[in-house]
C-alpha cells in the first residue's frame, strides 16, 4: 500500500483486526464517555431504496440502525449518527474501472464529539447487511487525517467477518482541516478502480493506493465490483452531495 504526501511515499503494514468478542457472562469493557454512541431523535433511513448497517462495536451497544438518521436534504443526503453506520442503495452497482465520488460538508465540526470521527466513500460492497459482507472505504477526519479500511468476508472455519486495516489513520496535507470546533469544513472524496490499482483521492490529491491483490483476497474483499455507498463514524453530522459514479 502507498500513502502519498507530496512526493513522499510511506509503506504501511496490512493488518487484520477481528471483531471483539466477549466471553459468555462477562461484562463488556466500559466505554469512555467521549466514545459512546448517542442515539439521535427521529432516526431511521428516510430515503426510499436505501439500506444501512450499524457496526457491531462496543460503543454501539444497545443501539440500532434507527438511532442514526439518513434523510434527503437540499439536493443531497443529510446523515446524523448515532452509531457508526454504512449506507447504500442496492441499485448502485458498478464494475470494471470506475470512480465513485461525493462531497461531504460538516457544518458543525465535532458538534457531537470531543474528537474527530471520519466519513467517506464505500466501494466494492458485496453481501451488504449480512454476516458475509465485504467492502472497502476511504474516509476523512477533518483534522487533516484520512483512513483506508475495509470489512472482510468470513474466514474458513466460520470466523465472522471483521474489519481489516490497509493502513492506520494518517495525516495528509490534502485533507482539509476545520478551523475550530463548531466551524464548517468540506472534503471531496473519491475512490477509483483502474486496472490493478485501487486508490483514494481527497480534494483532488491521491492520498493512498493499493493493488487489487492486496485487498481482493481471503478475509478481505470478494471483488472490487459491487455496490457503492457512504460510511460515517459515530456521533457525526454532515451533508453528502454529488454522490456519483464515473466510468
Amino acid at each position: 500500500m502507498r500513502y502519498v504526501k507530496g512526493s513522499v511515499v510511506a509503506v504501511a503494514f496490512a493488518l487484520f483486526a477481528a471483531p471483539v468478542v466477549f466471553a459468555q457472562g462477562a461484562a463488556a469493557p466500559q466505554v469512555p464517555a467521549g466514545e459512546r454512541s448517542i442515539g439521535v431523535k427521529d432516526g431511521g433511513i428516510k430515503i426510499a431504496g436505501w439500506q444501512g448497517k450499524m457496526d457491531e462495536s462496543r460503543e454501539n451497544t444497545g443501539l440500532t440502525v434507527n438511532d442514526a438518521r439518513l434523510v434527503s436534504m437540499g439536493g443531497g443526503m443529510h446523515v446524523t449518527t448515532g452509531p457508526s453506520m454504512t449506507y447504500w442503495n442496492p441499485a448502485n452497482k458498478v464494475s470494471g474501472d470506475y470512480t465513485v465520488k461525493a462531497t461531504f460538508t460538516e457544518s458543525n465540526y465535532m458538534g457531537l464529539n470531543d474528537h474527530p470521527h471520519p466519513y467517506g466513500i464505500v466501494i466494492a460492497g458485496n453481501d451488504l447487511g449480512t454476516a458475509k459482507q465485504s467492502y472497502l472505504y476511504c474516509a476523512a477526519y477533518s483534522d487533516g487525517r484520512f483512513i483506508l479500511r475495509g470489512f472482510g468476508e468470513p474466514q474458513p472455519g466460520g470466523t465472522p467477518a471483521g474489519n481489516f486495516a490497509v493502513g492506520r489513520p494518517a495525516a495528509n496535507a490534502a485533507v482539509n482541516k476545520a478551523a475550530a470546533k463548531g466551524s464548517s469544513v468540506t472534503q471531496e472524496i473519491a475512490m477509483s478502480v483502474k486496472g490493478d490499482k485501487v486508490s483514494c483521492t481527497i480534494n483532488g490529491t491521491e492520498v493512498a493506493s493499493v493493488t487489487k491483490a492486496e485487498v481482493v483476497t481471503t478475509g478481505k474483499l470478494t471483488s472490487t465490483d459491487g455496490v457503492y455507498g457512504i460510511r460515517f463514524g459515530h456521533n457525526t453530522d454532515a451533508m453528502v452531495t454529488g454522490l456519483t459514479v464515473v466510468k
